[in-house]
């Protein structure tokens, strides 16, 4: 893992160190940023571990857990909300049986929020892997999971 961080990072360092941004494609080569590489990453960018540790805790679409083979994203943002993504978030976590956060049995499938997909004119919006949907209704979310089984 340490020598694939390493490659990674290689690619990634800027100067000055940009963290987020080295976390950011740690984190699309690997699914996630393991807890265990940073102190080789804040080596690596020529930084501490607690300037690290800060971005990666602040920025919560960074993850420190692998996560399941599909991602599943609910837009909690003002728009999202106001047109019902709490409802939307109950039904997928009734129809998943876990709960935000979570990975299903398996490994199949993460259900996450997010605090704006910036889809607001089509809101409530759910992002799955990286296909975007709109105006999502309790009554399309059956069809919708079943694309990723």
């Amino acid at each position: 893992m340490q020598k694939q961080v390493n490659e990674i990072l290689a690619q990634a360092r800027s100067e000055p160190p940009n963290i987020l941004q080295a976390l950011l494609v740690l984190q699309e080569k690997l699914g996630h940023v393991p807890l265990e590489a940073v102190p080789e990453i804040a080596h690596t960018l020529g930084t501490t571990t607690a300037q690290v540790a800060g971005v990666l805790s602040y920025y919560p679409d960074l993850r420190v857990t692998a996560p399941g083979r599909h991602l599943i994203r609910i837009c909690m943002g003002e728009s999202c909300f106001a047109n019902g993504c709490g409802r939307l978030l109950r039904e997928v976590q009734d129809r998943l049986r876990i709960d935000m956060g979570e990975t299903a049995a398996g490994g199949k499938v993460t259900l996450d929020t997010m605090s704006c997909a910036g889809n607001c004119a089509v809101s409530p919006t759910v992002i799955i892997d990286r296909d975007l949907y709109g105006r999502v209704l309790p009554s399309q979310l059956d069809a919708m999971l079943e694309r990723y089984k």
